[in-house]
């Protein structure tokens, strides 16, 4: 693929970014050698290469969702840095 200003200009529009003149051909250097890459990897035998779902081969595994007792409300607010007598007090955040 060759890579000309019109379409460092269009990759440059769709990414709302705005190249000087050193900057664009930079830029075109730079795509040009990421494409160079990318067709280097098409060459690459992958014929006996299973597909790789997960980076490693743990699994998430969950608990059993037992019911248990909550954490009180005094233990909970016993060491908040402000309080009422049921909840915790945070600064207001929403202005209008």
């Amino acid at each position: 693929m060759i890579i000309d200003d019109k379409r460092v200009k269009e990759l440059a529009h769709l990414a709302r970014l705005e190249f000087n003149e050193e900057q664009k051909t930079a830029i075109k250097s730079d795509l040009e050698r990421i494409i160079d890459f990318c067709d280097q990897l098409k060459e690459v035998d992958t014929t006996n290469v299973e597909p790789l779902i997960y980076v490693n081969n743990e699994y998430n595994v969950f608990r059993e969702d037992i019911v248990e007792q909550p954490l009180p409300k005094d233990k909970a607010l016993k060491n908040a840095p402000s309080k009422d007598s049921d909840y915790f007090k945070v600064p207001k955040v929403i202005t209008k």
